[in-house]
């Protein structure tokens, strides 16, 4: 009688058979050892995890411009408040013209260009403040009217 090895004897007919459709684990030849990723299927999950990385990463440099854009409105808002508070504040109507400054908050410069014209009535003045960045950009206008008390 001779003994069969292990490796060789197989189940018999219709025994430990997997159902029809069902993934089979893929084996190498001998050793009965689980087969690795082929390298196009390692390529293709890099590429995927490449583009959502890069995405993601679009995302974020999109919401850090954002939070500098609304730190800058807002302190280019302090600017243009300030000076609008200073036409308001005044004891007489500013005089017609334009006058240009600088002001700085936190740690910030901003251009700041203040434009008076006369309205038809003549109690009243139109005051506009325009605020741009360092680069010269626009950043902020606000316009008011302002009276004779």
């Amino acid at each position: 009688m001779t003994r069969l090895r292990q490796a060789d004897a197989r189940p018999p007919r219709g025994a430990l058979r997997s159902p029809p459709g069902a993934a089979r684990t893929r084996t190498a030849g001998r050793g009965g050892r689980i087969r690795g990723f082929t390298l196009i299927e390692v390529l293709v999950a890099l590429g995927i995890v490449a583009i959502a990385l890069a995405a993601g990463t679009q995302a974020t440099m999109a919401l850090t411009r954002n939070a500098q854009r609304q730190s800058d409105l807002l302190l280019a808002q302090l600017c243009a408040e300030n000076e609008l508070v200073k036409a308001r504040l005044a004891r007489q109507l500013p005089a017609v013209g334009d006058a240009g400054l600088v002001c700085t908050q936190a740690n910030t410069s901003f251009a700041v260009t203040v434009s008076t014209t006369a309205t038809l009535n003549p109690n009243f003045r139109r005051v506009d403040v325009q605020v741009r960045d360092a680069a010269d950009a626009p950043v902020l206008r606000l316009s008011t009217v302002v009276g004779r008390y």
